[in-house]
């Protein structure tokens, strides 16, 4: 090994830029999504249950309650039909304690509007309105309130004596009370279960999740390790590529094309290993944004100016138009996507075309267009601009692939939109707005 390759060595024998974090936030949202879909499904299920009781038991009780009245209405109509037109009533009518009829008040409204079996009960009885509607209908049953008691009502004419009507009343205070306490448990049940299904699922899901998290973090380091390492031999290379053009055969024609198709060679494959490492970075969470009060039009045209030359050589023109648009934002950051947004306009250009760059305001946002004139990019790939190491068909493209990858990445973390458009005359615009800050 040479002395510059142990001194490279030496000095790149920094430690690998590592960042274990155990709960990555993409990781985080998914546990978040997989406890929201089991919190859902179980909320949903015990409600579907929860109703399903109270609906059934409601019913049951109904039910029961009604054919309570029913009976012992057939059965005073039965025996009023028979003695009423006696004179001589004499049937069991008012309160009923014990047996099947126990905690009902049965009435009986004579045509002549005199009632039977009232007694001390409320003056509200008998229910006038249900009278009514049972000579109308033949029979009305209801459900109100008497005294501020709720009771249930059935009213039904009497067979054999039209206009007589026998109203049997029923307390339902009982009734509606177990219904209540049915669903106080079951809201409360329910809630104690949800929230243990949640514990549950907070905790299985973390477990669950163990895998996938090493894989992550495996597929991370080694992205990082790889990108670090390489580092390394491409600097060795790059130096012994100038020291062999410094000596006297490097000058030779042959000799001097093989070192240029290295060093360029050499030069992209440093830039894909930065890439690499940016990305891996990122994903890792390790690279932190500091916002600070910058004025991205300054921005763009410092960018702008450390590309002039690349234009040159490429025989394109970079048009400048800005306006003052501040914004919170990581000015390292923004420069490298103004940068990264250009550059890939230049390579994409044709000789002789131009690239035109604006800032301006929008409104709250700040909007930074990038131009080009070249084939411009298809509706149906448009999406996918932004994946990594995706690289449109039309060739002269000499980049990495993960250039907008990262831009998109720096966008992202400044909480803006890209998108990529037809240009006003042939080529790709692209487009970012990041929220700026008032004016």
């Amino acid at each position: 090994m040479t002395s510059l390759s142990r001194r490279l060595r030496r000095r790149d024998d920094s430690p690998s830029p590592h960042v274990g974090l155990p709960d990555r936030p993409a990781l985080r949202r998914v546990r978040w999504r997989l406890l929201l879909w089991s919190g859902g499904t179980t909320l949903a299920l015990l409600s579907v249950l929860g109703v399903t009781l109270v609906l059934v038991t409601a019913d049951s009780l109904r039910r029961s309650s009604e054919q309570q009245l029913f009976d012992r209405a057939a059965q005073i109509s039965f025996l009023v039909s028979t003695q009423l037109p006696s004179g001589v009533p004499n049937f069991p009518i008012g309160p009923a304690f014990g047996g099947p009829e126990s905690g009902t008040v049965a009435l009986m409204i004579e045509p002549n509007g005199t009632v039977h079996g009232l007694g001390s009960l409320p003056a509200a009885l008998p229910i006038r309105d249900a009278v009514d509607a049972a000579r109308q209908n033949a029979s009305d049953l209801r459900t109100t309130t008497v005294a501020g008691v709720p009771v249930r009502v059935f009213s039904e004419v009497v067979k054999g004596a039209p206009t007589a009507v026998v109203q049997v009343v029923a307390d339902i205070t009982n009734e509606v009370r177990t219904v209540g306490t049915l669903i106080s448990i079951l809201v409360v049940g329910g809630l104690l279960m949800l929230a243990g299904a949640l514990a549950f699922g907070w905790m299985y899901a973390g477990r669950a999740l163990v895998p996938i998290r090493d894989s992550l973090r495996r597929q991370r380091d080694f992205a990082a390790d790889a990108s670090h390492e390489l580092r390394t031999p491409l600097a060795i290379i790059r130096a012994t590529v100038d020291d062999l053009r410094a000596e006297p055969d490097g000058a030779r024609p042959t000799v001097r094309a093989a070192l240029d198709d290295i060093a360029e060679e050499t030069d992209h494959l440093s830039g894909l290993v930065s890439d690499l490492l940016v990305l891996s970075r990122a994903d890792a969470g390790a690279i932190e944004i500091e916002l600070t009060d910058v004025d991205l039009a300054e921005i763009a045209a410092s960018a702008v100016g450390n590309l002039e030359s690349l234009a040159r050589d490429r025989h394109v023109t970079l048009r400048l138009a800005t306006e003052p648009a501040s914004l919170d934002g990581d000015a390292g950051r923004l420069r490298q996507l103004v940068t990264i947004l250009v550059d890939n306009a230049i390579r994409h250009s044709p000789g002789g075309g131009s690239v035109g760059v604006g800032v301006a305001r929008d409104g709250t946002n700040v909007v930074l267009r990038v131009d080009d004139e070249g084939p411009g990019i298809p509706a149906e790939h448009r999406e996918r601009v932004f994946d990594r190491f995706w690289r449109g068909t039309s060739g002269g493209s000499s980049g990495s692939g993960l250039g907008l990858a990262i831009a998109a990445w720096i966008v992202d973390r400044h909480k803006g939109s890209i998108k990529v458009t037809d240009a006003e005359a042939d080529g790709a615009r692209f487009e970012v707005r990041l929220p700026g800050k008032g004016q």
